[in-house]
Parts: structure tokens; sequence; C-alpha cells
């Protein structure tokens, strides 16, 4: 350890007068709790030096808490009846209690009537959920994964998938750029700072509209340099809950083919927005389907309520089988030193509900009751506003929005109001989930959001 030496003189009455019971030695040392005291006597004074224990690590400063997760800290810390957690993305019953699938208990009990082991996996993860996924991403039948032009990766969930997408970028294409909308989740500019990778932000939020901003996204889309990596929501836009339509994805399709970018897509709530696998897919498919070379993270995290079990997947559609090859084998290569393999319970999990009929339609069943559950709390929230709000605001960007987020419009000021008066826990930046609402709590969130609106600037 370093050492910080203090040196302190004392005038002593007689060479026994110190504290330390020195007696006639003329140098010594002696403990003092975690410190050592060194000292010497000359001409009836007594020199010590105290050499203080310093950490290595004192340069290392404190993090700032997360923005998201902080959230959560501090609604445990109240201890109001009537606080909210509307902060982190994660499925609550209308009793807003933690959700876990029946189907992934079915799946789970599979696995114990097999005796599954817990051997580990290849680097790439379990080749039948590589297969499940790509075939729920895809569609089984795509072109894509007949002509074995798909290299699935089993990741660390979205956010790990999406930190191996970018630790490619970084290895194969130096220099490169990736455009992010603005705003965007909270973690994707972490994770290309880590990797590296250097990014700049697109228009996507409209503040005086609630929407997207259109025009603003196809010309920063076009303004940047040939071969951009372009950073797209499949579906469920976090934070805004705005999704461009199917008419506006064929136009944004064409800009990025035209300007010849990479698109990468980040897919964490497929079947989980509408409660369609195929519609939140639509995206993805529309271009891979114009024979463009995509990069695709996904993750089961809210579909399957498998939060804590980390799975996903990262996939690169390539123009060719041999290109798809060499891709999924550097992906391997940087997994290895990253966390060696992945985890093998989620995805059998995931494999077990794909690969099984009646699991499948099961699961399509709980997923259409998660979103159904999500749309009526959206639209109790926007009757319980417009029957309260009595100033002709226009909210119905509400009902707009999908998914299980919804942005406000309230500035910082506004949310801290939400928090700090009505007990309202949400991210600054105005997005709430829906997913921790209840349909009896709408009104009582209704009169928060016109209080903080309309009474704080």
């Amino acid at each position: 350890m370093a050492s910080a030496v203090l040196s302190i003189a004392t005038q002593c009455v007689s060479p026994n007068a110190s504290s330390l019971s020195i007696n006639e030695t003329h140098k010594g040392k002696a403990k003092l709790g975690g410190s050592t005291l060194r000292f010497s006597k000359s001409s009836g004074r007594i020199s010590m030096t105290v050499a203080v224990n310093v950490s290595r690590f004192e340069g290392i400063p404190m993090a700032p808490p997360d923005p998201i997760l902080g959230v959560s800290e501090a609604f445990r810390a109240d201890t109001n009846d009537v606080k909210l957690n509307l902060g982190v993305g994660a499925y609550r019953t209308e009793e807003l209690q933690p959700y876990v699938l029946n189907v992934v208990k079915k799946a789970e009990n599979l696995m114990l009537e097999r005796g599954d082991n817990k051997e580990y996996l290849p680097i790439e993860g379990l080749a039948a959920f590589n297969k499940a996924t790509a075939e729920l991403l895809l569609g089984a039948d795509n072109p894509a994964i007949k002509e074995q032009r798909v290299a699935t990766v089993q990741g660390l969930s979205g956010t790990g998938s999406l930190r191996l997408g970018a630790a490619l970028i970084e290895r194969y294409f130096p220099g490169s750029k990736v455009l992010i909308s603005a705003p965007t989740w909270g973690n994707h500019k972490n994770i290309f700072n880590d990797a590296r990778v250097p990014w700049s932000e697109y228009r996507y939020y409209d503040p005086r509209t609630v929407g997207l901003d259109f025009e603003g996204m196809i010309e920063d889309i076009k303004a940047a340099p040939e071969g951009t990596f372009v950073l797209l929501h499949g579906c469920a836009h976090n934070p805004t809950g705005i999704d461009p339509t199917p008419e506006q994805w064929e136009k944004i399709a064409d800009v990025i083919q035209q300007k010849n970018h990479i698109p990468f897509f980040d897919v964490a709530y497929q079947g989980f927005a509408s409660g369609s696998l195929d519609e939140d897919a639509a995206s993805v498919r529309l271009f891979v389907a114009r024979g463009m070379e995509v990069l695709v993270a996904q993750s089961y995290s809210k579909n399957l309520g498998l939060y804590a079990e980390r799975i996903g997947a990262m996939n690169v559609i390539s123009s060719s089988s041999e290109s798809a090859t060499r891709v999924k084998s550097q992906l391997k290569r940087l997994a290895r030193p990253m966390y060696s393999n992945p985890p093998v319970h989620g995805a059998r999990i995931v494999a077990n509900v794909v690969g099984t009929p009646v699991l499948f339609d099961e699961w399509k069943a709980e997923m259409e009751m998660m979103a159904g559950r999500i749309k009526n709390v959206r639209q109790k929230l926007y009757d319980s506003i417009s029957s309260k709000d009595k100033s002709g605001k226009d909210w119905s960007f509400i009902l707009k929005q999908i998914g299980m987020f919804s942005y406000t419009g309230l500035n910082k000021n506004q949310s801290d109001n939400m928090t700090n008066k009505w007990h309202v826990y949400m991210t600054k930046d105005g997005r709430i989930s829906l997913a921790g609402l209840s349909l009896a709590k709408c009104e009582y969130l209704a009169d928060a959001i016109i209080d903080s609106y309309h009474n704080v600037s």
C-alpha cells in the first residue's frame, strides 16, 4: 500500500515523559490503530512520523447513480402508501406485483422432467435457442434462414447482445459511427462509449407534437457519412413509445439503402408491444426482404418475463452464407474473453416454449393478455386526464404511443414535482412505464400529471 507520512515534533520535560513510554531508546516504532508511528529522540525533543495506509484506488471517483435503477432505490425508501414506481420497465399485474408467465413455469417443469444438466454451453449458446430465435425474428420460411445467411449468437439479454455487436463494429469497421435516436434508451450511449465506437444523434422526438420528427430523422440519416450504422428500435420505441408508420418505415429503408448505411435494430419488445410477434417484427423483416445486411439485438426480458435470466441474441443477416459463417466465428471470438459462454436456463425456456406448439400458442395468448392490460391502462389514463383537464390541451398522444412506455412531455422540474409532491417515481425525461400502473391508480396519476403540467414551469 502507499503511505502518507505526517511528522510531529513534541517538547518533552524529561526523557520518560512520552505517553508512548519510550524509555531511553533513541529510535523506535509503535502501532496506533491501523497506522504505524515512527519516532526518534534528540536534544530533549521527540520527532514522530505517522505512516497512514492509503488505498491505491483513492483516485477512482464515485460513479453517478444509474438514472433508471436509481428510481427504484428512491421508491423503496419512500414510506408513503400512495407511491407509484413508473421508472423501471418491468411488467406488473393489476395488483402491481411481478408476474411469472405460466408458460415459463411449464417450460421449467419440462427441464426438470428431462433431468437437464448444467454443463457449459458452446460459446455461441444453445443451438435449439439460436434456431428458434432467428425463426421468431424473421419467420421460419425466410430466405435468409434457408440460405444460411443468418449468424446468430446467444447473448446476455439485449444489453449484452448490443455490446457484442458494438465490439464487432469497433474491431472490423474502425472509425465507423453509430447514429442513435434522440432520445433513446439510457444504456445505448453507455454501450457504444465503452466499446469505443463513436456515435451521434438523429432527430426523433418532436416536443411540439409529442410525436415523431420524421422529417428531421430523414434529414439526419441522409446527412450521415456513407456506411454509418443506424440504430433503430424495432418496435415500441424506448423511451417515447412513438413508432414510425409502415409507410414511414419504407421511406427510412429507402434512405438507408441509398446511403449504403447499415441498419442495427434493437428488438426488445417483439410480441409485447402489439401482442403480435409478426407485427412487431415487421420493420426488421422489411429491411431483410430488401436484401440489406442487418444487425439485430434481441431480448426476452419483456415478452417472456425473463428479466433475471439475461437471455437474448445477436443476429447478423449477411448477403452470403460464407460471410455469415465468418461473422459468427468472430462474434464467438469476441464473446470468449468477455463472458466465455452464455447461461443455459433462459435459453432452454425459450427453446421449449418456441419449439413446443402447445406452449407456443399459450405464450402468444399470455403476451396478448399482457399487451392488452397495458393498452387498457393507457386508455384509462387518457380518459382520466381528458375528463379532468379543462384547459383544452390535446392528450391524444398517449393513445398514439405503443408499448409499455409513455413519453408524457413533462420536463425535469415537472417530473420532480411528480415525485416530491405526488410520490410518483419516474425518469427525469418525463417517461413513465405503464406496465407499473394499474387501472385503479389511473385517476391519481392523472391528477399528478395535470398538476405538474399546469402548475410547474
